[in-house]
Formats: C-alpha cells, sequence, structure tokens
C-alpha cells in the first residue's frame, strides 16, 4: 500500500506568545505519543505495510477469476496487490515463485502436490491427508497452503451428447469397452499427469497415449466442439459443459482426487503480514463452493465478461467481513 504524505503545517512566527508555543509543544508531544500506540497496534493487529502482493493468474478462466477475487479482497482491505499473468502450466507457476516473481497463486491441492512430489500417485480423495502432504513438499520452498476452499474442481472427461449416444459411453469405465481408441484432447502434462492418461492406465486399463493431440488449456473446449478431438480433458467447473449440453463421463472407480482450490503464500508474506492477511484470504476461500466456481466459469465461457469484472461483482455480492 502506498504511503501518503502528511499535510504540512505552516511555519510559526517569531512573535507567537510562549503560551502558545507550550500549547502547541504539549499537543504535538500528545500526537507523537498517540501516533507510536497506534503504529505498535497496527503491527500488533498484522499490518498492511509490507510487500506488495503479486498473484499468479494461468492462461485459463478460473484461475484468472480467483486471482482477481483474491487481489481485489485484499486490495479492499487495504494491501497492495497485483496480478502477474504466467502461461498455462504448473512449472512456469511454480518457477515464478522461486525467482520472486509471484509470491501468491490459487492452486488446487491434489495437482500440485502430484506436481511437487514427481507424480508418486499419493493424493488421494481425502482432502485433510492430501493437504498434509502438501505442506510438507511446500515446506522446503519456503510457500504455505492456506485454508483450502470446499470448491473443486478436477480433471473432467467431457465428450459432447452426440458422441455419448453414438459409442454408448456416459462413464469412464465405458472406454475399455469401445472397439478403438478414443481421440482424446487436453494440456500437455495429461501424459504424466496420475490423474489424466497415467490414471486411466491404472485404474480403468484404458491407454489412450497413442491417440492423444497436445493442446493449449484455452482450445480444448473448441476443439472438442468443432469436432477436432472425440473427447476433452476440461476442469470440472467449466461452464460449458453445461451450456453446451457436453457429458461428463462418470469417474465411476475413484480415479480423481481432492483438487480443492488453495491459496498458495510464501513464508515471507505470512511473516510480514501475520493472521491478518490470512484470515481475508481464508474468508474468501470459504464462500467458494463447487457451485459458484461454475457459475463464475460460465460468466468468463459463456457470457464473455472480464475476469475482472466478474470477481467485482461476486465481491459485492459476497462481501468479506
Amino acid at each position: 500500500m502506498h504511503k501518503g504524505a502528511l499535510p504540512g503545517g505552516e511555519a510559526m512566527t517569531k512573535t507567537m506568545k510562549s503560551t502558545t508555543l507550550l500549547i502547541v509543544a504539549l499537543l504535538a508531544a500528545l500526537g507523537l505519543i498517540a501516533s507510536a500506540c497506534s503504529s505498535d497496534d497496527t503491527a500488533d493487529a498484522g499490518t498492511t505495510q509490507g510487500p506488495q502482493i503479486i498473484l499468479g493468474a494461468q492462461d485459463f478462466g478460473e484461475s484468472a477469476i480467483l486471482a482477481e477475487i483474491y487481489s481485489q479482497a485484499l486490495a479492499d482491505a487495504g494491501y497492495d496487490t497485483r496480478i502477474q499473468t504466467l502461461g498455462g502450466f504448473r512449472d512456469i507457476s511454480m518457477g515464478a515463485f522461486a525467482s520472486g516473481e509471484i509470491n501468491f497463486a490459487p492452486e488446487y491441492v491434489a495437482s500440485l502436490l502430484e506436481f511437487l512430489n514427481d507424480n508418486a500417485g499419493t493424493a488421494s480423495g481425502n482432502l485433510s491427508t492430501t493437504l498434509a502432504e502438501l505442506q510438507t513438499e511446500l515446506e522446503p520452498l519456503g510457500l504455505e497452503a492456506l485454508e483450502p476452499a470446499p470448491g473443486v474442481d478436477t480433471n473432467a472427461f467431457v465428450v459432447t451428447a452426440e458422441t455419448s449416444e453414438r459409442l454408448g459411453i456416459t462413464k469412464l469405465s465405458d472406454l475399455a469397452n469401445l472397439d478403438s481408441p478414443i481421440k482424446l484432447g487436453g494440456p500437455a502434462d495429461c501424459e504424466t499427469n496420475p490423474f489424466c492418461i497415467p490414471g486411466l492406465r491404472s485404474v480403468y486399463d484404458v491407454d489412450l497415449s497413442g491417440s492423444f493431440v497436445g493442446l493449449d488449456s484455452g482450445v480444448v473446449a473448441t476443439a472438442l466442439g468443432n469436432g477436432e478431438i472425440d473427447m476433452a480433458v476440461l476442469f470440472s467447473t467449466d461452464g460449458r459443459i453445461a451450456s453446451e449440453n457436453w457429458v461428463l463421463l462418470e469417474d465411476d472407480q475413484n480415479l480423481l482426487a481432492a483438487d480443492n482450490i488453495v491459496p498458495v503464500v510464501t513464508a515471507e508474506l505470512i511473516d510480514a503480514y501475520g493472521e491478518a492477511m490470512a484470515k481475508v484470504v481464508n474468508a474468501v476461500s470459504q464462500k467458494l463452493t463447487t457451485p459458484v466456481l461454475i457459475e463464475l466459469n460460465r460468466q468468463f465461457d459463456v457470457d464473455k465478461q472480464s475476469a475482472r469484472d466478474i470477481a467485482a461483482a461476486w465481491l459485492a455480492d459476497n462481501p468479506i467481513g
């Protein structure tokens, strides 16, 4: 937060009476004492005077919306914030933490854990254990996860209604019964992400590595709609799934894990702002349910509203106390 300059007083003339000088001096002394007490109280409560909070936003709608929501809520609470746009892959965002380019990012519990532990497959549907493992991985990096949101956004395997009817597939286990592998499109990390191609192979005995098309996150849904791919890896909160009447294949053998939204921050921010900043961030997170995420994404993907405007309207309707 930028400091404002204190207004200056006019110089006292040499003819001011001694009694007036005494009063002014006493008032000034009292003002200094009050100022010192106020400064101490602010420091104890968690001052907003400290490093700028730089939020990393990856190049997909939900990340941009979440970054705006957290940024605007923190700015309303008196913190100096800005958003740094990043690429779409997690190695870029984690590299931005390491270089000091960002110090805050909205993340996903299970997916981030698997990225940091080299896809060891230890993430599960149990949020508390998965979050505890994530904290262990983050600590040596000088990072900390704050409270996760109730909202979950996992990988979703989606087909058009026409494809679902033609091939007779409504759940992931149906893929094993197809005569030939379905053409899957998704982000490039699907090839190594344990909740994508490796997970389909290990949990469903379905190998789509030979028919996979790597795409930028922002064009996967378009490719599905245009018929360039048969199945898309989208986020389960993508607003286009409902608006386009697409079919989200049921994860009937529990491949997917606890991918709750979770803010990740540097230890430097925690040290600088104490619990005051965390309180604001956690209050935001608790309002971010899965239905809320779906609606926010619909406004971005379908209504074509900007992430900034979506966040501002949501915060106006959901004030952070």
